[in-house]
C-alpha cells in the first residue's frame, strides 16, 4: 500500500503533484477533513460549483459514478469526485438482494478505468475503520489497498496530548484571543480529548473572550465538562456493589445544575452500551461487531463497554437497564425531586443480583 502521511501530501500539492486516487481516513477527522479541502482546492481552485461532485457513500450509486468519473473537466484542469463515508462492510443502507462484496468488487472494477483528468477523493469522517498495527483489518482493507497501488492512502492518527494542546492555542489565537498551555490541556480533558467537541469550544470561548486571555474561569464558565468518565465511574460502582463510590459520581454528575436532564440519558446510555457489548460477548462478537452493528463513532465507548461487562451478568444488566426506564417514566411523569429519584435508582441498582 502506498500510504503517506498529511505533511508529504501537502507538500506534493505545493509541488503541483496531484494523484488521481486519494482515500483519507483516522480518528482526527477535523484533520480528514482539512486535507481533503486542501486537495479539492489544489485541484478544482475555485470552481466546485462546477468541477467538484460530492457522493454520500451510504447512498452511492455506482452507475452514476463511472459516467461522472468520465465526465470531461470543465472550467480547471480537473474533474474532481469527492466520495465520503463509503464503507465497504456494509456499502448500502438496505442491503436487500445484495452483497457487501459483489457492491465492493463492482465499485473496485470502476476504478481501474479512471482518465488521467478525474481526482477521486474517499474519505471517512462518520464512522470508525477497524485497525491494528496501523493496518487495516476490516473490509475496507481491499478498498485501501486498491487505493494505495493506484494513489495515495492517509491515515490521520488521533492527536497526542501535546498536538492537541498545541491546536488549541493556535485555534484560539486564530480566533483573535490567546490561552496559556496549561488551560489548553485543561480544555482537551474536558473534551474527553474529542477534537470535534474542542473545535466548537473553541469557537465559543472566543466568541466569550472577545480578544481577552481564555482563563480557567472562563473555562469553568462556559465549558460543560463531558460527563462520559463519571458516568464510567458509577457503572462501575454498581457493577462492583461499591456504594460509597457510586453515590459520589452521581453526585459528581448532579454538580451540573445546568445539565441535570441529560444526566439520567447519560447513565442509561452507558447500561446499554454495556448490554449490547455483553450479548455480543455471549454470541463470541468483538469490538468491531458492535461498533459496525450500532454504528458507534468512537472506539472507546465500546471498549470501556466490554470491560465494564464483565462484571455483570447480561441479566443484571437488563435489570438496571429496567430500573432506569421506570426512573425515566417517574422523572417524565411527576413532580419529584430529581436527585432524590436517581439516588433511588442508583440503591436499587446496587441492589440488583
Amino acid at each position: 500500500m502506498s500510504s503517506a502521511d498529511h505533511r508529504t501530501i501537502e507538500k506534493n500539492l505545493k509541488n503541483g503533484k496531484i494523484d488521481n486516487l486519494y482515500y483519507i481516513y483516522g480518528k482526527n477527522t477535523i484533520g480528514v477533513q482539512k486535507l481533503t479541502r486542501q486537495i479539492i482546492k489544489t485541484v478544482v481552485g475555485d470552481n466546485e460549483d462546477f468541477s467538484l461532485t460530492r457522493f454520500d457513500g451510504k447512498r452511492l450509486d455506482l452507475s452514476e459514478l463511472r459516467d461522472t468519473i468520465q465526465i470531461m473537466p470543465m472550467m480547471s484542469e480537473y474533474n474532481c469526485i469527492l466520495v465520503n463515508d463509503y464503507d465497504c462492510e456494509k456499502p448500502r443502507e438496505d442491503m436487500r438482494g445484495q452483497t457487501a462484496d459483489s457492491l465492493n468488487k463492482k465499485l473496485m472494477e470502476i476504478l481501474k478505468d479512471v482518465p488521467e483528468s478525474t481526482v477521486i477523493i474517499f474519505n471517512v469522517t462518520g464512522f470508525e475503520i477497524q485497525t491494528k498495527k496501523e493496518k487495516i483489518t476490516d473490509k475496507n482493507k481491499k478498498l485501501a489497498d486498491f487505493i494505495g497501488k493506484n494513489g495515495v492512502v492517509c491515515k490521520m492518527d488521533q492527536l497526542s496530548q501535546k498536538e492537541l494542546a498545541d491546536f488549541i492555542v493556535s485555534g484560539v489565537v486564530a480566533g483573535g484571543s490567546k490561552i496559556t498551555k496549561y488551560n489548553a490541556n485543561e480544555l482537551a480533558d474536558m473534551c474527553l480529548k474529542d477534537i470535534l467537541t474542542v473545535e466548537n469550544e473553541i469557537n465559543k470561548l472566543c466568541a466569550y473572550a472577545q480578544g481577552r486571555e481564555i482563563t480557567h474561569d472562563m473555562l469553568e464558565l462556559m465549558v460543560h465538562r463531558q460527563v462520559n468518565i463519571t458516568v464510567f465511574k458509577l457503572a462501575d460502582a454498581v457493577a462492583t456493589f461499591n456504594r460509597q463510590f457510586a453515590f459520589n459520581a452521581l453526585n459528581e454528575l448532579m454538580t451540573d445544575k445546568n445539565n441535570r436532564g441529560s444526566v439520567l440519558a447519560n447513565i442509561t446510555n452507558s447500561f446499554l452500551d454495556m448490554y449490547r457489548a455483553s450479548c455480543a460477548k455471549n454470541s463470541g462478537k468483538g469490538v468491531p461487531d458492535v461498533m459496525r452493528d450500532y454504528s458507534y463513532v468512537q472506539d472507546f465507548k465500546v471498549k470501556n463497554a466490554f470491560t465494564r461487562c464483565s462484571h455483570m451478568s447480561t441479566a443484571r444488566i437488563r435489570a438496571c437497564i429496567k430500573i432506569l426506564r421506570d426512573t425515566a417514566e417517574k422523572l417524565n411523569t411527576t413532580s419529584a425531586d430529581e436527585k432524590t429519584v436517581l439516588e433511588q435508582a442508583v440503591t436499587e441498582m446496587l441492589m440488583t443480583k
